[in-house]
């Protein structure tokens, strides 16, 4: 039998903290074709506004340095390190701005879809990673297919908008054998930048679909078995075995609580195996008095057999031991409606430890 459930037998939609526990593991839905997008609005953030500029400053810069190569002198190592200085500074005013404008579209792209999250289970090395059959499921699996049908409809898009904006442009390809070199670099700007509008456009909605689809995907992922769901609700609410184990627990240190302090108590009131109340109280202390151990049968002779071994009066009172153990907690004061049948037992003790109590 498979350790990991089959698919068929998943038949639950995943639960929230199921996908709360995906999302914090860095399991999110992504959709590649956003980044897609995101680069081509890029590009034409980098054709329209930096592209232009750029080229026209390198190329003044390269252009005096063809014009008058004299004026630099290369007798040394710091000459050629200066030439290159002047040329990298020229490259770089070119590359560093469409390289942020392209970094900011995809790390962009990526937050609009999920929050950032910092997960370094994603990158530590995990052996099981390292599956054949894994592998052979990701290279030809269903999701395999779908990247393979996106990859093909956009092949054939990117032909068809390019040969239809290559269409729209032959008047001007024509033109351009007549056309003074100078203004080739502005016409190919200017086709390169249709036809990467053109794609953005109709990439639109290649990134709804695939959006919708990597959501709808990610959840069927994540679906559950009955028994996942059920074991999920066990889990919240507390497994009924342990929740009843830490009350047997609980109940246990309350017993050994209860016994150890009987030696502290002032009587004992019993019924006469079956129930058993011991009080204590002590004039000083102030107060009602205070029910510092109760019990039920073997526990009610566990009480009554410490009383005796310490001298502490037992008083055989049925209906009293029976309405204390019901109405009293353990740490708690008798309330007012026992205090005159309590009361009365009280001043019988006391009055008969003051008669055998020898006379100094």
């Amino acid at each position: 039998m498979a350790d990991t459930p089959d698919k068929e037998s998943k038949t639950e939609e995943p639960t929230e903290k199921k996908m709360r526990d995906a999302l914090e593991q860095g399991n999110v839905p992504y959709s590649r074709e956003a980044a897609t997008l995101a680069s081509l609005l890029g590009l034409l953030i980098v054709t329209g506004y930096f592209l232009v500029n750029g080229v026209a400053q390198l190329s003044s810069s390269l252009q005096r340095l063809v014009d008058n190569p004299g004026a630099w002198s290369l007798e040394g190592h710091a000459d050629v390190a200066l030439l290159f200085q002047a040329v990298g500074l020229g490259a770089a005013q070119l590359l560093i701005p469409p390289i942020i404008v392209l970094a900011a579209a995809g790390i962009l792209s990526s937050a609009l879809q999920n929050p950032p999250r910092l997960v370094l289970e994603r990158i530590l090395p995990d052996p099981s990673r390292l599956s054949l059959s894994k592998g052979w499921k990701r290279v030809f699996g269903g999701h395999a297919r779908v990247e393979f049908l996106k990859a093909a409809f956009k092949l054939g898009a990117v032909s068809l908008l390019g040969l239809a904006v290559l269409r729209s442009a032959h008047n001007n390809v024509v033109s351009a054998l007549y056309m003074e070199p100078a203004a080739l670099p502005a016409m190919i700007l200017d086709m390169a930048s249709r036809l990467v509008a053109t794609m953005a456009v109709a990439t639109i909605v290649l990134v709804a679909a695939d959006v919708v689809w990597s959501r709808v995907s990610w959840q069927r992922e994540l679906r559950m078995t009955r028994q996942d769901v059920k074991d999920e609700v066990k889990q919240a609410d507390g497994d009924p075995i342990m929740k009843a184990r830490l009350r047997s627990l609980a109940r246990d240190r309350m017993r050994n609580r209860m016994i150890a302090a009987v030696p502290r108590a002032t009587l004992v009131i019993a019924n006469p195996t079956h129930f058993a109340v011991a009080l204590r109280y002590v004039r000083e202390e102030g107060g009602a008095p205070l029910v510092i151990a109760k019990g039920q049968d073997l526990i009610a002779l566990k009480i009554r057999e410490i009383a005796d071994a310490h001298n502490i009066p037992v008083i055989e009172d049925k209906a009293l031991a029976r309405s204390l153990y019901k109405a009293v907690e353990v740490d708690k004061m008798i309330p007012a409606e026992f205090y005159k049948a309590v009361a009365e037992i009280v001043f019988y003790v006391l009055g008969r430890q003051a008669r055998t109590r020898p006379v100094g």
